[in-house]
């Protein structure tokens, strides 16, 4: 980006963040029906691109999305906002702010919750730790250990929201940190398998939260054709049992729809990302009964 450019924008969106952003009401509805959006990889992209860029042409935009969310919102206020990582690092917005903007505008936004990626480290965890006085969102994850680190009691890795009576279990998983993030950026932070903790997820969401929907928000990574045993979102889905969404990101995969994967009982798990730099924007639809079963559901990529 030019620096005159940059310059300029930066002006435009202090602009933005001072008129209080964008109002997102919504209107009652006695719908059984939830719907959930979702980013991932945004990379601090908080312009649309320029029109003489040659793949993303006039695409993007906080200001864009906000208007999306704001619309859909109003059509179905039980909706969820999510991100499955790397929000940081991509544009001279993070080299200047260190993230301070991204986690405003998510805030603005009204996100649920966000999951880490591995990027979010590249101010080390202690410049992560002092953009959340920013973030009015929860940060969620599960196989992140935080424990004698300033994150420390500042991640969950799970949180319940709870609309029009229907109860979604929300987790968090994050990619192997070792040969992506320096030792010294994440400190003490310890990875632990992610399978293996989703297991424990769905069974304190399922059994103790007694949760109707279960979704993962992961920064695995879709699937990795040269290395299939290398975990992902798809052997995740195949290995698990009472996920109903995986929400993906780390490997920038462009998916029209979500893929429906079978998981280790033979039931349907959806698995969607979104590519990145927030082109685009995951919907995905759920439908309930009186009995809060899910009786049909629905997913779609929508440019912004």
């Amino acid at each position: 980006m030019k620096r005159r450019t940059f310059i300029q924008q930066t002006a435009a969106t202090s602009a933005f963040i001072g008129l209080g952003g964008v109002s997102l009401q919504g209107c009652k509805t006695n719908a059984r029906k939830l719907t959930v959006l979702h980013t991932n990889d945004v990379h601090s992209h908080i312009d649309p691109f320029d029109t003489d860029h040659p793949r993303f042409s006039n695409m993007g935009g906080v200001a864009r999305r906000a208007t999306l969310i704001e619309t859909i919102r109003k059509d179905n206020p039980n909706t969820l906002l999510l991100d499955a990582g790397d929000i940081f690092q991509g544009t001279p917005y993070f080299n200047y702010y260190g993230g301070e903007l991204e986690f405003k505008l998510m805030s603005m936004l009204k996100y649920d919750a966000a999951t880490i990626g591995n990027h979010d480290f590249d101010n080390g965890i202690d410049g992560l730790h002092a953009q959340m006085p920013h973030a009015d969102f929860r940060l969620l994850s599960a196989n992140y250990d935080f424990k004698n680190t300033v994150m420390e009691g500042l991640v969950s890795p799970y949180h319940v929201f709870t609309k029009e009576g229907v109860k979604v279990g929300v987790f968090g998983l994050g990619i192997k940190l070792q040969g992506l993030v320096d030792p010294k950026l994440s400190k003490e932070t310890q990875y632990n398998d992610p399978i293996e903790v989703s297991k424990d997820m769905v069974t304190a969401l399922r059994n103790k939260e007694e949760c109707d929907l279960v979704i993962c928000l992961s920064h695995l990574g879709y699937y990795y054709k040269n290395s299939p045993k290398v975990v992902s979102d798809l052997n995740l889905a195949k290995e698990t049992k009472g996920i109903d969404l995986i929400i993906g990101g780390h490997t920038h995969t462009f998916l029209p729809k979500p893929t429906v994967a079978k998981n280790a009982d033979g039931k349907n798990v959806l698995v969607n990302q979104v590519g990145c730099y927030g082109v685009n924007v995951g919907r995905i639809d759920f439908y309930f009964d009186t009995a809060k079963n899910v009786t049909s559901q629905g997913g779609r990529t929508i440019i912004v």
